[in-house]
């Protein structure tokens, strides 16, 4: 680089530094301005040889992830010159012993907490994997501001991908939708949350981003617009009640555009709620409730709202610490409009999520508890060494994304609980014991099974006994993580105590019929029974499931076994078994994958050689395109637990028969003659035959089946959208 070059490049870093204090400045004293110089100097020095893969030095990341902490997280000083630091002990010659004496304990202990999270990527080419995800989250335990940072370290390397190869970029918009926006997400990091899916699904699907960004971009001066025309209908009554206010206009993501047009099986231009109105008023705490329903009274009075769409998260906030009202109204030309009811304070928390509690010492009590509860739920999770890595984190994500709905102790404490929750769940929430325990249990004073369903608002009584115990049929009745890990861990442990008596039953039993109790009769056993492993054998033994009778069969077998072992190899197979075997192979002869059953490019793996007709997966390598591997190949958990997004659906098919079968629902408005349109249009297409039809119509309104025969995906989505412009016809899915 030139000195020009060299110089324009230091005045940049300097200016960048000078944004991130005025940035921080309303709440830096001045002992904290100046160990955010010292860890700036420290950064500089360290990082002063290193450049990222787009050309400019290596300073300017720590810099913007710690802006990223001060002003879209609201972090302290200690975060921040954690930000700065995050990487000189994993990249630089400096120790954490260096670190240590420089900035102290706290620091150190971030710093290398985030040290470790970078370690886990062991090897370039491999995704963050599932057990890793497990070990980055143990990290919460010793400081929940260690995620916090990771986070935004993610949200500044996807904001600057562009110069990566394209491959790589797919891998980490794919890990991140996989673990950073799930828990950005959990730990009420709502801005982050929605930016990282934007921006994974940019680098995932780039095609389908585009086209829904072009689309926002087209239709903003039309919803411009309409908010101008909402606004101003209630601004007069908001300034007549002299109320501090300031209403925004916040479009819908582009990735939950695309989720919600993926689900529906509708276009762009057919969803209606692509923004919300967010109302945004001064309070003191005092008043903050009072203030929130007489803005929904002024709202309501001007719009009709619709009653199953209120949702108060002020009396009852969410498990993540947010708290708003949310009401649906009908706005201008007939439209649903949500509208969004906050404080500063609360639309803080919202878009800082925990760590915005550092400024809000008044509420600071209730909202380290809601926190350390979420901890303690998670590190029990983490503890439960029982569970697959994969099914942990489906499980984590299944837990976050669940709908909450708010019960009580019989002494009227609150409790939130994903939705469709039991009274187990419930039991387990409240202690292990509890739900080890449960006899039953009474909802609102009514014996209930503990199958049933708990409702919003239900009082929950938990009748417990101490010669109560889990049985295999809890599971079928628990739904949270917390309930059905206590639930299988129990039942493990007893099936132990079992298995125990069933091998010294077993001992017994095999020396009164003259057999060695050794390894070898073990495994003849397991194999003869057909089980997994011993312990399944010695508890079905100890059960009583095998008892005298069947050991018997199996010493009266072995004595046969060898005779039956040389026919077997004498026996010529039959010219039937052949024909079966060739006619198997020769009918299921063409690999199709993914959902819709496309013919790709393959090559057989070799550690599993799988053959036509074989239960297979795909998997998508680097360099070698799609290798076909069998489901029960020795690498198929590696693989799904490393690498789930590479994996992709395959089956063997008839190519002789590759017809589909897809049946279609219609509704709309019955009109003269509608039936032979839609009939004429499905003749019209071209490889589309149809079996069936079947119409009903009531008041007016019409709703039809029909079943078709088609070639694949594409043609049918196609036929949908010819369907779909049919005058009188309002809606076309998929059944």
């Amino acid at each position: 680089m030139t000195e020009v070059e060299i110089d324009k490049e230091n005045k940049n870093i300097a200016r960048q530094y000078k944004e991130l204090l005025r940035i921080s400045y309303r709440f830096l004293s001045d002992d904290d301005k100046k160990l955010i110089r010292l860890a700036f100097d420290t950064a500089v020095n360290a990082h002063k040889a290193q450049r990222r893969k787009s050309g400019e030095a290596y300073i300017f990341h720590p810099i913007a992830v710690a802006k990223i902490v001060a002003s879209e997280i609201g972090l302290d000083a200690t975060s921040i010159v954690a930000a700065l630091l995050h990487d000189v002990v994993e990249d630089t010659l400096f120790t954490l012993e260096e670190i240590e004496r420089m900035f102290g304990k706290t620091v150190a202990k971030i710093v290398d907490g985030l040290t470790k999270i970078s370690s886990l990527k062991k090897d370039k080419d491999v995704s963050l994997q599932a057990e890793n995800f497990r070990k980055m989250l143990l990290t919460l335990n010793d400081d929940v501001r260690v995620i916090i940072i990771k986070i935004a370290d993610r949200l500044h390397n996807m904001q600057t991908m562009d110069s990566m190869q394209p491959d790589k970029q797919v891998k980490i918009a794919s890990e991140t939708l996989y673990i950073y926006a799930p828990l950005a997400h959990r730990i009420g990091l709502y801005s982050i949350k929605t930016e990282l899916e934007d921006l994974a699904l940019k680098y995932t699907e780039p095609e389908v981003y585009t086209d829904i960004l072009n689309k926002i971009r087209e239709s903003k001066e039309e919803q411009d617009a309409y908010i101008h025309d909402f606004t101003k209908v209630i601004k007069d009554s908001l300034d007549q009640e002299h109320l501090q206010y300031e209403i925004k206009g916040r479009p819908k993501s582009i990735f939950s555009i695309r989720k919600k047009m993926q689900a529906q099986n509708i276009t762009f231009d057919e969803v209606f709620d692509k923004f919300a109105v967010r109302i945004i008023y001064k309070s003191d705490l005092a008043n903050e409730k009072f203030l929130a329903w007489k803005i929904y009274s002024i709202v309501t009075d001007h719009f009709r709202p619709n009653p199953i769409r209120l949702r108060d998260w002020i009396s009852s906030p969410k498990s993540t610490g947010y708290e708003a009202l949310h009401i649906t109204v009908m706005g201008p030309k007939g439209r649903w409009v949500e509208v969004q009811i906050r404080s500063e304070r609360m639309n803080e928390l919202a878009e800082k999520g925990y760590a915005a509690h550092y400024k809000y010492k008044h509420g600071e009590e209730q909202e380290e508890k809601n926190m350390e509860e979420w901890l303690n739920r998670l590190q029990e999770a983490l503890e439960n060494s029982e569970t697959n890595a994969v099914d942990f984190v489906e499980q984590f994500k299944l837990n976050l994304y669940a709908k909450e709905i708010f019960v009580f102790t019989p002494q009227g404490d609150l409790k939130s609980l994903p939705k469709g929750s039991t009274p187990l769940d419930f039991a387990f929430s409240i202690h292990t014991e509890i739900g080890l325990h449960t006899r039953g249990a009474r909802v609102n004073n009514k014996l209930v099974p503990l199958s049933h369903e708990l409702k919003n608002g239900d009082q929950i009584e938990i009748i417990t006994s101490e010669n109560a115990k889990p049985n295999a049929n809890w599971l079928d009745y628990a739904t949270t993580a917390r309930a059905r890990a206590k639930i299988k861990n129990s039942l493990k442990d007893e099936k132990k105590e079992i298995a125990e008596e069933g091998k010294a039953i077993l001992a017994r039993k095999l020396k009164s019929q003259k057999l060695s109790f050794n390894e070898s009769i073990i495994n003849e056993l397991v194999v003869y029974f057909k089980l997994k492993t011993s312990l399944d054998l010695f508890y079905r033994v100890g059960s009583g499931k095998i008892d005298n009778v069947k050991l018997k069969e199996f010493t009266s077998s072995r004595s046969n076994a060898f005779v039956s072992y040389i026919k077997s190899k004498i026996k010529k197979p039959s010219i039937a078994e052949d024909l079966d075997k060739e006619e198997f192979s020769s009918k299921y002869d063409q690999l199709v994958f993914g959902p819709d059953e496309e013919v790709l490019d393959y090559k057989l793996a070799n550690c599993c050689n799988p053959i036509p007709g074989d239960n297979v997966f795909g998997f998508i390598t680097v360099s070698e395109g799609i290798k076909v591997h069998k489901k029960d190949c020795p690498n198929a958990i590696q693989f799904q637990s490393n690498y789930a997004y590479r994996i992709i659906k395959a089956k063997w098919i008839d190519s002789s028969q590759q017809d589909f079968k897809a049946v279609i629902k219609l509704t709309g408005i019955d009109n003269l003659g509608l039936v032979s349109e839609i009939t004429r249009e499905i003749s019209n297409s071209m490889n589309v035959n149809m079996r069936s039809i079947n119409f009903e119509s009531s008041a007016g309104i019409f709703t039809g089946k029909i079943t078709l025969i088609v070639k694949n995906n594409s043609i049918l989505n196609i036929l949908i959208a010819h369907l779909k412009k049919i005058n009188g016809i309002d809606q076309v899915s998929r059944e």
